[in-house]
C-alpha cells in the first residue's frame, strides 16, 4: 500500500510535504518525500490531502454497550463491588454498530474499560476492526481500574441518601478497596511460599490471580477520580500500598496538584474537555483549560471523553475535545499529540501506534484538512494496514431512504 503525494503529519517529527507512506502488511516500512511506490503496490493518491496517525481513545466502553434498554447488550455494569477478574478483551463485541461510526472520524484504537463496583477489572486496548479477540486486541491487560468514591456528599435530584448514609457508603467503599489489595497481596505471599517446607498448596482465587501484575507494578493501576480531595486520598492510598505505577483518569482538579503528580511521574487521562463546570462558582471554561495547565506544568497527560455508557455513541467526537483544549491554552501540536502519541505512550504502546514512523502499525487517516477542525472530513481510514470501508449504519440508512420511491408531488432533490 502506497499513500502518495499528501502532507504527512508524523506527529513525532516534522511535517512532510508531498510525502509518501509505504505500508507492507500491517507495518509502515517507509516515510518520506519523493519515495517511489514499489511495483505492484496499491497506490492511493493523496494529493491535496493530509495523512495523520489514527486517534487513540483512552476511556470508553465501546464494544461493551449496544442497546441500553436490553440488559443482555450492556456489559458496562457488572454485579458485585470487587471484580478484578473482569477482562475487557473477553467482553468486547467486534460487531458493535458503534465501532464503524467511531472509526469514520479517524479513531482507530480504544481503551475499553469494564464497569461495576469499586474494583472494575482490567482494560484492553482494542482495534476498531477485526474478527477475533487475538487480532483485535493490541494489548491486554493494560491496567487495573479502581473507581474511587466521592469524598463529599452529593446534593442533587438523583441522590436520595442522606449525608450520613453517603459518608457510610464512602467509608465502606474505601475499606473494600483496601481489603482487596491487602487480601490479594496476602494471597500471593502464600502462593509464592508454596513448595517451602511445611507450606501447603492454596486454593486458586481468580480475583486475586488477576491482581498480580498490578501489585508487582507490571501494569498500572488507573484510579478514576476528579475532585481534589479524591486525588489526595488516592495519593495517600498509593503510599500506603506502595503503588508506584499509577495513572489518574478523570483529573478535573489534577492541575491543582500538578507539581506533586510530576514529582511522582503520574500521568493523567483527562476525561472530557467538553464539560460543564463542576462547581457553581467556577468559570465556564474550567474543564476546557485542564490539558493546557497540565502541559505547562510538565505533567504527562492525554485527552479522552467522559466515558460511560451514554458516551459510547459520542466517542467519535474525541478530536473535538482536543480542539477545545487547543482553543483554551493548549498548543495545537500538543492537542494533536494528546489524542495520538500521548495516549499510546501512557498506555504502554508508544512503540507501536500513535505516530507515523517506520516499524509502527499502519493505523492512519486521510483527511481534507486539520482533523481537529469540526468541518474537516476524514476521507479514508487505514487500520492495521487495511483500507476500511467508509460506511456505517447511518450511511446505509441515509442511502436507503434517499433512494426511496417518490411520488409526482415529491420535493425535488
Amino acid at each position: 500500500l502506497a499513500l502518495t503525494g499528501g502532507t504527512v503529519h508524523t506527529v513525532s517529527g516534522a511535517v512532510i510535504e508531498n510525502g509518501t507512506v509505504l505500508v507492507d502488511g500491517t507495518r509502515i516500512i517507509a516515510v518520506g518525500a519523493g519515495l517511489a511506490a514499489p511495483a505492484g503496490a496499491h497506490a492511493v493518491d493523496c494529493t491535496g490531502k493530509h495523512i495523520y496517525p489514527g486517534f487513540v481513545h483512552a476511556n470508553t466502553v465501546l464494544g461493551l454497550a449496544e442497546i441500553s434498554t436490553i440488559q443482555g447488550a450492556d456489559d458496562t455494569q457488572e454485579t458485585g463491588n470487587v471484580n478484578p477478574n473482569q477482562r475487557a478483551e473477553v467482553m468486547y463485541n467486534p460487531d458493535s454498530d458503534f465501532l464503524p461510526v467511531t472509526r469514520l472520524n479517524g479513531v482507530t484504537s480504544v481503551l475499553v474499560i469494564p464497569g461495576g463496583g469499586s474494583i472494575r477489572g482490567t482494560s484492553a486496548l482494542m482495534h476498531l476492526d477485526g474478527w477475533t479477540q487475538e487480532d483485535i486486541a493490541l494489548t491486554a491487560p493494560v491496567a487495573m481500574h479502581v473507581q474511587w468514591p466521592s469524598m463529599t456528599p452529593v446534593h442533587a435530584f438523583f441522590e436520595l441518601r442522606s449525608d450520613e448514609e453517603q459518608a457510610k457508603a464512602r467509608d465502606q467503599s474505601i475499606q473494600a478497596i483496601t481489603d482487596a489489595f491487602d487480601d490479594a497481596r496476602a494471597y500471593w505471599k502464600a502462593r509464592d511460599a508454596e513448595g517451602s517446607s511445611g507450606v501447603p498448596k492454596h486454593d486458586d482465587d481468580v480475583r486475586w490471580d488477576s491482581m498480580r501484575k498490578a501489585l508487582k507494578g507490571e501494569i498500572p493501576v488507573i484510579f478514576h477520580c476528579d475532585a481534589l480531595n479524591q486525588i489526595r486520598a488516592v495519593l495517600r492510598f498509593c503510599d500506603k500500598q506502595n503503588l508506584s505505577n499509577v495513572i489518574l483518569l478523570g483529573g478535573y482538579d489534577s492541575w491543582r496538584v500538578a507539581d506533586e503528580l510530576k514529582r511522582r511521574n503520574i500521568a493523567v487521562i483527562v476525561a472530557g474537555v467538553l464539560s460543564m463546570p463542576s462547581r457553581g462558582d467556577e468559570p465556564y471554561d474550567e474543564a476546557f483549560v485542564v490539558p493546557g495547565r497540565l502541559s505547562r506544568a510538565g505533567v504527562r497527560f492525554c485527552i479522552a471523553d467522559e466515558g460511560g455508557g451514554f458516551a459510547a455513541a459520542l466517542a467519535r467526537n474525541l478530536p473535538q475535545h482536543a480542539a477545545m483544549a487547543a482553543a483554551f491554552g493548549l498548543s495545537r501540536d500538543e492537542a494533536l499529540k494528546a489524542v495520538t502519541l500521548y495516549p499510546a505512550q501512557i498506555l504502554g504502546v508508544g512503540d507501536r501506534i500513535g505516530s507515523i514512523e517506520v516499524g509502527k502499525l499502519a493505523d492512519l487517516q486521510i483527511t481534507d484538512g486539520d482533523p481537529l477542525e469540526v468541518a474537516t472530513h476524514c476521507e479514508q481510514v487505514i487500520l492495521n494496514g487495511r483500507l476500511m470501508a467508509m460506511e456505517t449504519r447511518q450511511t446505509r440508512l441515509f442511502h436507503k431512504y434517499d433512494a426511496r420511491p417518490r411520488g409526482a408531488k415529491a420535493r425535488k432533490r
